[in-house]
């Protein structure tokens, strides 16, 4: 059932939110207690990121008939972003493990075969509300996950590109999903079709081999045909191929406390500020702030930032009052 299309500019994305167990202290998953639940997806996470920053944004996917896929809906819709479901009652809303297997280190497990995410298909797309999108987003996760998620993600940044709708792509390699070789191939056939792409360097260099510097990554995957190419690097900041023009991004100074979600927290500053038509300098240096903000706190997405707070990272007072 198509609902009514939003009134003003707005993101769109599509992919599998999960329910997540985080384990409450580090130590052998084995011998933990007491676990705490809440929600992680890539494509979610930059929603709600966008959504934060004073943006609108509409996330899509599948869940269970299930109480996970009840708080998967709850937990987005109550950030603001406009959600549409397919409730699938013959497979379940996909689970993730989170391990502290030491204060520095953790692990996540996966538990999404055969989930209802995993099911999205062709005709979950809504045409009307891919064509009056700003920008689609989607991610390298989704085509990993079945044959029917590939076809999905294709044929959305098609329509996208049929309605002038401007595609962005992270690639978000997820090695326990697929083989290299099978991505580097996936990442080949859909580059081309976006207009934005983020990758990690190691993720760029499964798509256009290995190469002497982030700079060279950017250039390469912007020749095969994306107008911006931004290649993450996490303390390192950002280099970006632009409109043909090299740019370089600092990363926030920072003591990070959980890095997961923070590739995604980059995407939802950086393409916040395309969609409102800043200067490329400016859509870097949210996506840094929004990225450093996301390493603050623990979680997926709680730590993502409202405009609001952004001064917060170079306060000196420790205490607002």
């Amino acid at each position: 059932m198509s609902l009514s299309i939003p009134s003003v500019p707005y993101l769109v994305t599509l992919g599998e939110t999960m329910a997540l167990l985080t384990a409450e202290h580090p130590g052998p998953l084995a011998h933990v207690s007491t676990m705490g639940l809440g929600i992680g997806g890539s494509e979610s996470n930059v929603a709600i990121g966008v959504q934060r920053l004073g943006g609108n944004a509409v996330w899509c996917g599948r869940v269970g008939a299930d109480s996970l896929g009840q708080l998967v809906t709850r937990e987005i819709r109550a950030e603001g972003v406009t959600v549409r479901i397919t409730e699938d009652p013959a497979a379940p809303t996909g689970l993730m493990l989170k391990e502290r297997r030491t204060l520095s280190t953790q692990k996540v497990s996966y538990y999404r075969a055969g989930s209802a995410g995993s099911r999205i298909s062709p005709s979950d797309l809504d045409l009307l509300l891919i064509a009056g999108a700003s920008i689609l987003h989607v991610s390298g996760i989704t085509p990993a996950l079945s044959e029917s998620a590939a076809a999905t993600v294709r044929e959305a940044m098609d329509l996208a590109r049929e309605n002038g709708v401007t595609v962005s792509f992270d690639l978000n390699y997820r090695a326990n999903l697929w083989a290299a070789d099978a991505a580097g191939h996936s990442y080949r056939a859909l580059i081309p079709l976006a207009d934005v792409v983020f990758a990690g360097d190691d993720e760029a260099a499964l798509a256009v081999g290995k190469a002497e510097s982030p700079a060279e990554l950017a250039e390469r995957m912007a020749a095969l045909g994306p107008a911006q190419a931004i290649i993450k690097l996490g303390s390192e900041g950002a280099v970006a191929f632009i409109d043909g023009e090299l740019f370089h991004q600092s990363a926030m100074p920072i003591q990070p406390v959980d890095t997961v979600g923070a590739g995604d927290a980059f995407v939802a500053g950086y393409l916040t500020e395309l969609m409102a038509g800043s200067a490329p300098a400016q859509r870097l240096e949210l996506a840094a702030k929004t990225g450093a903000f996301a390493c603050l706190a623990y979680g997926d997405w709680e730590g993502l930032p409202r405009r609001a707070e952004l001064g917060l990272l170079q306060q000196n007072e420790s205490v607002t009052r």
